[in-house]
């Protein structure tokens, strides 16, 4: 798997402390990722248009639930491994978590709010990160970034961990729509995570994205693993 971002690094890595070769290489797409940039914008500004009153709703709802800022920001790692700020509504309570360490978030956490439960369950806490594809920094359809902590965790675990980063972050992806969402304790739910996401880089087409899109809104965004 890939050590880091490097582009040499897709010559050679470490997996489990062994020097491997990466054979995989992300395809050359040249014009064809033209729609996907083009749909990741208008469709990320309609979709934050369209949903403003629930955006306004929650965000009332986030700083009555206790004290804290109503948006919760944190590094993950985009494409090619540059690091930005990912915008979720803040779920749990303000210094939850010890600085520098990242705990997934379990059934009956105690740090989560009431209402940060709600938005957990729903997804409705990840709506912000449509600004981060605005910005973009994320796309609207890819895998999902995890924070820079679990991937320092999991890149060694993992084959393929960090190939998922040779392309742009994404709010909903292939992997969540097959069942892949939410928490991800065991490392055999992360390998099925990755195997999802490298499927997707290797199969993608704008196609694929938009029935992805139509997926995630047909499933609905309520999820048994998601606390």
């Amino acid at each position: 798997m890939l050590e880091d971002s490097h582009p040499a690094a897709s010559l050679l890595g470490i997996y489990r402390g062994v020097p491997v070769l990466n054979v995989i290489a992300t395809p050359e797409r040249g014009w064809d990722i033209l729609p996907k940039e083009v749909f990741d914008r208008v469709f990320a500004l309609c979709v934050l248009l369209a949903i403003s009153p629930i955006l306004l709703v929650v965000s009332v709802s986030v700083k009555l639930s206790s004290p804290g800022p109503i948006l919760f920001r944190q590094y993950r790692k985009g494409m090619n491994g540059d690091v930005f700020s990912i915008y979720k509504f803040r779920t749990m309570y303000q210094g939850a978590d010890k600085p520098g360490t990242v705990v997934q978030a379990r059934k009956g956490d105690a740090r989560v709010t009431k209402v940060g439960s709600f938005l957990r369950r729903t997804s409705l806490d990840e709506l912000p990160q449509f600004l981060n594809v605005l910005k973009g920094e994320m796309s609207v359809v890819g895998p999902r970034p995890h924070a820079v902590e679990h991937d320092e965790y999991y890149k060694d675990l993992v084959q393929h961990y960090m190939f998922r980063y040779r392309i742009k972050p994404g709010i909903t992806g292939w992997a969540q729509v097959n069942g892949y969402r939410g928490e991800t304790a065991e490392i055999e739910r992360m390998d099925a995570r990755v195997r999802f996401d490298m499927y997707y880089i290797q199969h993608w087409t704008f196609w694929m994205d938009l029935k992805i899109v139509a997926l995630t809104i047909i499933k609905g965004f309520v999820g048994k693993s998601a606390y």
